[in-house]
């Protein structure tokens, strides 16, 4: 019995995927310009937001809730 060390495989494992044309597909630029509207607001929910929009969003309701404040501690 021989080694399967021996057996190469068909094509690399880093080779781009092709299409069945066999010419290679992009699939990074494939997936930004499919506009499907159903994958899209589970790709929002399950993509997690970046530190950095959330510090800004946090950031952002500390002075809304700062300028309410202000204005019940003067009666407005």
């Amino acid at each position: 019995m021989k080694s399967t060390d021996d057996i190469k495989p068909a094509t690399p494992h880093n080779a781009p995927p092709l299409d069945s044309s066999g010419k290679p597909v992009d699939v990074v630029n494939r997936d930004l310009q499919d506009s499907d509207d159903d994958t899209r607001a589970v790709d929002e929910v399950i993509t997690p937001t970046s530190t950095r929009v959330m510090e800004q969003d946090t950031e952002e309701l500390k002075r809304k809730t700062d300028a309410i404040e202000r204005k019940v501690a003067d009666g407005n």
